[in-house]
């Protein structure tokens, strides 16, 4: 079955894989994310610019506290990052399918494309958001987590790696991401066709940032 008859946007066709980001993209998390930032902030008497929280979308908490200058400065990121995970709040702020996210990736599998989940996330984290939140664990070839490799996104060695457990050139895939580091590390891992996904940033800043198209969602991507 080729991605047309199987319900997907032309953009797939000549495609051999689908690299797809997970925050934002597949799953509605980042308010769950950005509030448990804020939480932590306060509780330690940070009173920052609300442009910092948005530095930590799409990037390892870790690699960002090592980076940005800010109060933070010479304390041990890992104990960061544990901070600012026990101030989640799922009861609060549930995690959600984003629209079309599972129905998109069940068609990406039927119609013979691999599925890789490409994620700054953890691995347990991504586990639960593929398996029990989407429902569609089997469907995907590969997860490629904060574990697989020692740098993030924007670095490009995730994509890369999410290319590399499918067994693909980057330049036959898609990928879909919904910021611009994310863009960044699929335009210079040299994947094929990137999407930007406008569930967070807007589409001009997706688009400023490489993004070779934009669609709303993914239920922009699927044909009747």
């Amino acid at each position: 079955m080729g991605p047309v008859s199987a319900g997907l946007d032309p953009a797939f066709a000549g495609r051999r894989a689908a690299l797809l980001d997970l925050d934002g993209t597949l799953v509605d998390s980042e308010p769950a994310n950005q509030a448990a930032y804020r939480s932590y902030f306060m509780a330690r008497g940070w009173d920052l610019d609300p442009e910092v929280l948005r530095e930590f979308a799409g990037r390892r908490g870790a690699e960002v506290f090592a980076q940005l200058p800010g109060p933070w400065a010479g304390e041990d990121t890992t104990t960061l990052v544990e901070g600012v995970l026990a101030h989640l709040d799922h009861d609060a702020h549930p995690l959600r399918p984003i629209p079309g996210a599972a129905e998109l990736i069940r068609r990406l599998d039927a119609a013979g494309i691999l599925v890789a989940l490409v994620t700054s996330a953890g691995r347990a984290w991504a586990d639960h958001a593929v398996g029990d939140v989407l429902g569609v664990r089997e469907h995907f070839a590969a997860l490629v987590t904060a574990e697989a490799t020692p740098t993030g996104k924007p670095d490009p060695a995730p994509y890369l790696a999410g290319a590399d457990a499918l067994g693909v050139a980057p330049s036959d895939a898609v990928a879909l991401e919904d910021t611009v580091p994310g863009l960044r590390s699929a335009l210079d891992a040299r994947v094929g066709l990137v999407i930007g996904i406008s569930t967070g940033a807007s589409r001009q800043t997706l688009l400023d940032g490489g993004a070779h198209r934009v669609v709303a969602g993914p239920a922009q991507l699927l044909r009747p």
